[in-house]
């Protein structure tokens, strides 16, 4: 993402509707279960500034745990006088200070109760200091919007292209096994390590047990990272690392493919048969194996793409674009690919368009929503979808986009949502976020203004509603 608020490659998605911004800010992560119990929590994960609980239509992985039976003897806890411990560069007054030290007195009980020993427990907080810059960014809300197309070029840009094809090249024997078992195509979880931290090459440097420990003592969303903290103590409880090596980005996540401490317990696997589910280290087989298992207990289907750039007719009814249809059906409709013939019935497909009528059209399959699975941005599973397809050698997207246009801010949207809903367009409240009810809304509104009915939310559109 970027480097200045976490992993991988980064982009804002508020709510469903075609609305991008410069930095990730939300991410669909499973609930963890197994023996080890953490509370009920929706988990929806920031990753940069955090819109997080925005997002609630989730299809979570089966409730068990695939944790290794056994702590391997090079995994121990190090001792007092070789433990690496974190290091806080902002100042922290004394009075904070004294406080997060009273807070992490009164969790460990807390821990010690879901299954965390004294031992672990004391290990992990040995050198924990507050870290206030972890609080700032998920505080922050990232105003700057940026356009689907720019999101795309960077997604599947040429150097993460080669870089990836080098990427097969070097690990084919180990991603052909992977698929082979788990019935994920390759190059799909190839991109998604290459989208996360490029081929592993940025896993981020955060102290996870700080990181978490400083949000659940002083973040906006309490009792998600305090649900987080425990799962990642929980997790060198069962010795698949140790506190130093438990390092990843800000918001935690974790490894070469960014895993959250409860979905690693729920998810990660360990393919190399060595006792220990090992994201972090510069072996990626663990984390491309556990990457497959997470797609395919969200229901991965074998053979099918994620979808098919299509090209629309002249009159087409924009009402039609949620209904899902057999390719072949949709063909029978004037809806073709971008060579002139139907796509072929990989299943059914519904249409999306990211950039409303004036951007590239596709239809997108089953697949294209267990990527979302994994992070809920439309932006990022086309990302995936595409720089998979790139790497397999396919072309680039032939449609247009608006590259002029600038899509809307959080406050630009709540005004939306605010002057449709004085027009009589009732978006069910003002949240900036592009849902449902206010996509139906700026349909409405754009039918009687004699626009095309594309649902999507532009300058454009907020300029005739001023």
């Amino acid at each position: 993402m970027f480097r200045m608020a976490c992993i991988g490659l980064g982009i804002a998605i508020l709510g469903t509707g075609p609305v991008y911004a410069e930095t990730l800010q939300t991410s669909l992560r499973p609930k963890a279960r197994g023996t080890l119990v953490v509370s009920h929590v929706e988990e929806v994960v920031s990753r940069a500034s955090g819109l997080g609980d925005s997002l609630r239509d989730t299809l979570l992985a089966p409730r068990r745990s695939t944790r290794p039976a056994i702590r391997p003897a090079a995994l121990k806890p190090r001792s007092a006088a070789v433990a690496v411990a974190p290091v806080t560069t902002e100042s922290v007054s004394p009075a904070k200070a004294a406080a997060f030290a009273r807070w992490i007195d009164g969790f460990r009980p807390r821990a010690l109760s879901q299954g965390v020993s004294a031992r672990t427990f004391d290990a992990a907080f040995r050198g924990v200091t507050f870290d206030p810059k972890v609080v700032e960014r998920d505080s922050s809300q990232a105003e700057f919007a940026k356009g689907i197309w720019d999101y795309l070029d960077s997604a599947a840009s040429d150097s993460r292209v080669n870089n990836g094809r080098s990427a097969l090249a070097q690990h084919r024997a180990l991603l052909d096994r992977i698929e082979a078992h788990y019935g994920v195509d390759k190059e799909i979880v190839l991109a998604v390590w290459g989208m996360e931290t490029a081929y592993g090459s940025y896993r981020g440097s955060n102290h996870i047990i700080q990181s978490m420990a400083s949000l659940a003592f002083d973040g906006r969303r309490r009792s998600f990272f305090e649900t987080q903290l425990v799962a990642a103590l929980q997790i060198l409880e069962q010795g698949d690392t140790t506190p130093d090596r438990m390092t990843g980005s800000w918001a935690g996540a974790m490894g070469h493919t960014q895993f959250m401490p409860t979905s690693f317990q729920s998810l990660a696997v360990d393919f190399t048969g060595d006792g220990r589910r090992d994201i972090w280290g510069d072996d990626p087989s663990d984390a491309l194996a556990s990457t497959a298992n997470y797609l395919k207990k969200n229901g991965w289907i074998a053979g099918q793409p994620w979808g098919a750039e299509v090209v629309l007719p002249r009159g087409f009814d924009y009402d039609q674009v949620n209904v899902e249809r057999m390719p072949s059906a949709w063909a029978r409709l004037g809806v073709m690919g971008t060579d002139g013939k139907p796509v072929p019935d990989y299943g059914a497909a519904t249409i999306l368009l990211p950039a409303g009528h004036k951007g590239a059209a596709f239809l997108v399959f089953k697949n294209f929503r267990v990527i979302k699975r994994y992070n809920a941005a439309d932006a990022y599973a086309m990302g995936v979808g595409h720089l998979a397809d790139r790497i397999m050698g396919g072309e680039k997207f032939q449609g247009s986009w608006p590259r002029d246009d600038r899509p809307l801010t959080s406050t630009e949207r709540k005004e939306l949502q605010t002057r449709l809903t004085q027009a009589g367009y009732d978006t069910q409240g003002v949240d900036g976020r592009i849902g449902p009810m206010t996509l139906q809304a700026i349909r409405g509104y754009q039918r009687r203004a004699g626009l095309v009915p594309d649902g999507y939310a532009s300058m454009e559109l907020l300029k005739k509603l001023r």
